[in-house]
């Protein structure tokens, strides 16, 4: 079975979800409080962080999740479970950050982006390296 043999890339998948089910409720819990009705975005400054923050998230998933997989099966579960429990570590930084302020949001777009940067490189000399 092929999540046995993906069991870490399985969790820092699942990981990465959860992140991204987070930043989901939070832009609920701010419609809320802030009192933006769908499907508007427009709203205080905080409302606005909160939804960039989930908008982010959801763009970075697009590369992440095809360059997490693709990494896993070129250098194996270990390496690729490790990238993507610290893709979802700087994601939770970013998010923590930008709630605050945009300005400290750096250092989790950073770690994340790098990680995804990484996982994409790793994966095409690993298809590079099969081809030949």
């Amino acid at each position: 079975m092929i999540l046995e043999d993906y069991t870490l890339t399985s969790l820092a998948t699942i990981g990465a979800l959860f992140v991204y089910f987070y930043c989901m409720i939070q832009v609920g819990r701010a419609r809320f409080k802030y009192g933006v009705k769908p499907p508007s975005v427009d709203g205080p400054e905080e409302f606005q962080r909160i939804n960039r923050v989930h908008q982010n998230m959801l763009e970075q998933l697009i590369m992440f999740f095809p360059a997490l997989w693709l990494f896993a099966f070129a250098w194996g579960d270990l390496a690729a479970g490790i990238l993507g429990a610290i893709f979802a570590i700087g994601r939770i930084l970013y998010a923590q950050g930008y709630y605050k302020a945009p300005e400290k949001r750096s250092s989790g777009f950073a770690v994340s982006s790098l990680t995804t940067i990484v996982l994409i490189l790793g994966a095409l000399v690993g298809t590079v390296m099969a081809l030949l």
